[in-house]
């Protein structure tokens, strides 16, 4: 009895073995073996579709991926039309979303068809940082402090651009209203390069904006860069246009407008209820993505904060990020009343 006893235990604990190692293995072999859709919450052009592109770039170019990688822009609803969308398509491992906060920021203060259970966090990859900027040949604004100077002679009157309404660009310029003492006219667009292009043609006097959506409107001289959100100047020297360097730039704290730090993340999502093992797949290929020369250069080129977060630790930023923003928003009487 006691041989036929240990003997059924050993089988059972080889059953065990054997499922916890096909479970692994299964988390690990799991690959798409159909096109992937890359979902953009942004038109064309704009800083989310720019990061879509270069991973998608990285990792079709160096061979990671055995399927093809289709970019799709869903800019609708400030964005919220890309989440509505994984709301639709709860569990399919085909479809990746790539955004910034507007995932966790948009259902705080705008009726929307989604909510945060309808997505499945992946990964956070980098941090952007935000600059304000303006066209001096248009808008005679050569400096933040002439920026503050000219808000404060037409209240209500100088026009600010940015992507979307009540997302980062909109939040920051509330901060800035706040610190300077002043009453700005917030235009919201559907992406950072139209917001970039509509100062650059002398329509908005001013744009708050990433780096990478208002680059190249500096290098042709149709934008200036005014001041940074960060607590210490930027620290690549190379220059980009009219001998200036991104280190070159003051802090918006330097210039007199107390607002630092105010980055925006990176992220990528999946709707709920997909398969563990296809999050586990796409994390894996988000961090080689990371890792290859292409991406390398496009967070070098565009002054980015490199950070990847995925598990518990992107969870715990995320509930921060979201009680901070529930505070902004409800300062700024944005907060909907379900949040609150």
């Amino acid at each position: 009895m006691q041989t036929t006893s240990l003997r059924k235990g050993v089988l059972a604990a080889s059953a065990l073995a054997m499922g916890l190692t096909a479970t692994s293995a299964a988390l690990a072999e799991w690959k798409p073996n159909r096109p992937v859709e890359l979902v953009v919450s942004a038109g064309p052009g704009g800083g989310s579709d720019i990061f879509t592109r270069v991973v998608q770039a990285a990792l079709t170019k160096n061979n990671l991926v055995e399927t093809p990688l289709i970019v799709v822009n869903k800019p609708g609803g400030s964005g919220s039309e890309a989440f509505n969308y994984a709301e639709d398509n709860v569990g399919s491992p085909y479809k990746v979303y790539f955004g910034t906060q507007d995932a966790y920021v948009l259902p705080l203060g705008t009726k929307v068809n989604y909510a945060m259970k309808d997505l499945t966090p992946v990964a956070s990859m980098v941090f952007d940082v935000f600059i304000l900027w303006s066209n001096p040949k248009a808008s005679g604004i050569n400096t933040a402090q002439e920026f503050v100077a000219k808000a404060k002679e037409n209240p209500g009157k100088v026009r600010v651009a940015g992507a979307k309404a009540k997302d980062a660009d909109e939040t920051v310029v509330t901060l800035v209203e706040r610190a300077a003492g002043i009453d700005l006219a917030y235009i919201p667009y559907k992406s950072g390069s139209e917001a970039a292009i509509q100062v650059a043609g002398g329509h908005i006097e001013a744009n708050t904006n990433n780096p990478s959506e208002s680059l190249e409107q500096w290098k042709a001289g149709n934008q200036k860069p005014l001041c940074v959100f960060t607590s210490a100047r930027l620290t690549d020297k190379t220059v980009v246009a009219d001998g200036m360097s991104w280190a070159d730039i003051p802090t918006c704290v330097e210039a007199g407008i107390n607002v630092k730090d105010f980055v925006q993340p990176r992220t990528v999502w999946m709707a709920a209820d997909v398969p563990a093992e296809a999050v586990a797949y796409y994390t894996d290929l988000m961090k080689k993505a990371m890792d290859t020369p292409e991406f390398k250069d496009y967070t070098t080129r565009n002054v980015q904060i490199t950070k990847f977060m995925t598990g518990d630790e992107l969870k715990t930023f995320l509930a921060e990020q979201i009680k901070n923003y529930e505070k902004i928003y409800a300062d700024n009487n944005w907060l909907l009343p379900a949040s609150q």
